[in-house]
């Protein structure tokens, strides 16, 4: 069994939700809340809107009862989803590499330097 200690932020699954809060198992011995009030820093009007049963999150542990084996959890302060990896995309080389930009870039300079030209034109007339 894992040592808890206030303060530390750990995962755990939504096992239910009411309208004062979100239930939490954390292992096969403790369980958690988390209240309505420790839902996030703003007014809460369905915790639902910000847990599903079944979900794994993070909590941060406010208090532990080691007796009932029970925890008072937040999510107000932590980022509680753990964030999507994005893959790593191959970079797959063209034929032509850079030779399209040493080609165009000759072009754009010279319509950028128009453009300017002509706004500054525009402004002293």
């Amino acid at each position: 069994m894992e040592k808890y200690e206030k303060g530390k932020i750990i995962k755990g699954i939504v096992s239910g939700i009411e309208p004062y809060g979100i239930f939490m198992r954390i292992d096969e011995y403790y369980t958690g809340l988390i209240h309505i009030s420790e839902v996030s820093t703003g007014f809460v009007r369905d915790p639902a809107r910000f847990a599903s049963v079944g979900e794994t999150i993070n909590v941060q542990i406010l208090d532990i009862d080691e007796e009932q084996y029970q925890m008072k959890l937040s999510i107000k302060n932590i980022s509680y989803r753990d964030k999507p990896k994005r893959k790593r995309r191959r970079i797959i080389e063209t034929k032509s590499g850079f030779r399209t930009l040493a080609y165009k870039l000759p072009f754009w300079i010279d319509e950028n330097l128009k453009n300017a030209k002509n706004k500054i034109n525009s402004i002293d007339k």
